[in-house]
C-alpha cells in the first residue's frame, strides 16, 4: 500500500467479520487501517451461503434480477448519535474504527452481491458476459440450476461503500476540490482492482442522496457494485452506439451528441476545457445532466491526472445548482456509466448521469402507469427551461 496519486495515499485493512476496509487519506503514514475493529460480528457468510438470494433470468426481458432477501435487515435511518458510517469514537465503534478518515471504501454489511473473487467451479461465465446470449452459458455441463422453470446463479460479485467526508452533515456539493479529487482516486482504483475479479463484468459507482430517492443513511456516501453480468441500459446503450457507427462508420455516438450539445450551447450548463455538464434533450426526469469528459474514454481510470483535476470544479459546480435551485437539499441519484470490462469498450463513453426525481418545490415526479409498466418516461419540465433554470442559479 502507499501512493496511488501525487496527494493520496491508499492502506487496506480487515473489519472484525473479514471484510474489507480501504482508506484514501490526503497525508502519508496515518496508520487508519492498522486500527483495529473491536466489535463482536460474526463472520460474513461465505459465496453462496445465503439461500435467499441469487440471480435470476428473467427470459421475458431478457435479463438478471437480484435477489437479496437479508438486506431486509439493514440499518435504516438511525439517529445521528448511531450512524454507522461516523468514523469511531470510544465506546461507539461503527463500520470505520478509525477515529477519522478522508475518503473510506469497505466491502457493505448488507451486499445485493458477494463473493466477488471467490466464484465456485462451474459458475463463471464462458467468455464474457453472463447474459450474453442467454443464461446457459456457463462451464458447467448440466446448466444453471432452476426453481419453477427459472433460471438461477448465485449472486457473486461485490458491493462496497464509498464515504466521501467523515462529515456526518456535510454533502458532495460541500467537498472541496481537493477531496472531490481524492473520491475520483478511490473510484478510479475500486474501478481498476473490482475489474479483475473473476467473473465481474460491469463495475458500477453511484450517489444516492436524499429520503426521497430511498437512501438509508443520510451520511455523505456512494456505493459501487461489481457485477457478474453487463447491466441492461449499458447494453441499450452499447447496441445504439454500434448501430450509429455502423451507418456512420468511424462515427462515435457519444462523442457526437457532445459535440452537438457543445455547438447548440442552449443545454450546457457548466464546462471547463476537459468536462462539459448539459441537459440532454432526451431528459427523461425533470433535472437531469450528464457530465462527459471531452476527449472519450472508457472508463474512469483511463482518466488523465489533468482531467481527474478537472473534474471537481464541474461536477460541484452542477450540485451546487442543484441545491440552489429551489433553496433546499435536491435528492438526487448519480450514476457513472463505465465500459464493461470485457464487452464495447471501444464504443462506449464514460460519463456522469445526474438526476433529480424533484420537479418544483414541494412536488416530486413519481414513476407511475407508463414510467414503471412500459417505461416510457413523460417528463413536466422542458429540457431546454430545466438548463436555463440551473444556468441562472448563483452557486
Amino acid at each position: 500500500m502507499g501512493p496511488v496519486s501525487p496527494g493520496v495515499w491508499k492502506s487496506s485493512g480487515t473489519l472484525a467479520d473479514g471484510r474489507e476496509i480501504i482508506y484514501f487519506d490526503e497525508s502519508p503514514g496515518l496508520g487508519r487501517a492498522g486500527v483495529p475493529d473491536t466489535r463482536p460480528l460474526q463472520p460474513m457468510p461465505g459465496p453462496g451461503g445465503e439461500p435467499d438470494a441469487g440471480l435470476r433470468w428473467d427470459a421475458l426481458r431478457g435479463e438478471w434480477v437480484v435477489i437479496a432477501a437479508a438486506r431486509q435487515d439493514r440499518t435504516f435511518l438511525p439517529p445521528p448519535g448511531e450512524c454507522p458510517l461516523d468514523p469511531s469514537r470510544p465506546g461507539r465503534p461503527t463500520e470505520i474504527p478509525a477515529p477519522d478518515y478522508d475518503v473510506v471504501v469497505f466491502e457493505n454489511r448488507f451486499p445485493s452481491l458477494r463473493g466477488g473473487g471467490h466464484w465456485p467451479p462451474g459458475a463463471v461465465p464462458e467468455g464474457s458476459e453472463l447474459n450474453s446470449a442467454s443464461p446457459q452459458r456457463t462451464r458447467s455441463a448440466a446448466g444453471p440450476p432452476e426453481t419453477g422453470g427459472v433460471p438461477q446463479r448465485p449472486a457473486y460479485g461485490r458491493c462496497e461503500v464509498v464515504c466521501f467526508t467523515s462529515d456526518h452533515d456535510g454533502s458532495f456539493a460541500g467537498l472541496s476540490p481537493q477531496r472531490a479529487r481524492t473520491v475520483v482516486e478511490a473510484w478510479a482504483d475500486r474501478s481498476a482492482e473490482l475489474a479483475v475479479l473473476p467473473g465481474v463484468e460491469q463495475v458500477f459507482c453511484f450517489e444516492n442522496r436524499g429520503e426521497e430517492i430511498g437512501v438509508t443513511l443520510h451520511h455523505p456516501h456512494g456505493q459501487i457494485y461489481a457485477y457478474p453480468f453487463v447491466t441492461p441500459k449499458t447494453r441499450r446503450m452499447l447496441d445504439g452506439a454500434r448501430s450509429y457507427s455502423g451507418r456512420h462508420p468511424g462515427a462515435s455516438l457519444f462523442a457526437d451528441v457532445l459535440a452537438a450539445e457543445r455547438a447548440a450551447g442552449v443545454r450546457v450548463v457548466s464546462a471547463n476545457e476537459h468536462w462539459t455538464a448539459f441537459v440532454p434533450a432526451v431528459a427523461r426526469w425533470p433535472f437531469e445532466v450528464h457530465v462527459y469528459p471531452n476527449r472519450q474514454v472508457p472508463d474512469i481510470p483511463a482518466l488523465n491526472s489533468v482531467e481527474r483535476d478537472a473534474f471537481g470544479p464541474v461536477y460541484l459546480d452542477v450540485l451546487s445548482r442543484f441545491d440552489g435551485l429551489f433553496g433546499l437539499p435536491m435528492p438526487y441519484i448519480a450514476a457513472w456509466h463505465q465500459a464493461p470490462v470485457h464487452v464495447g469498450r471501444a464504443l462506449a463513453y464514460l460519463h456522469l448521469e445526474l438526476f433529480s426525481i424533484r420537479r418544483a418545490p414541494g412536488k416530486l415526479m413519481y414513476l407511475a402507469g407508463s414510467e414503471s409498466a412500459m417505461g416510457v418516461f413523460i417528463n413536466d419540465v422542458r429540457p431546454e427551461e430545466a438548463a436555463r433554470m440551473l444556468r441562472e442559479v448563483t452557486p
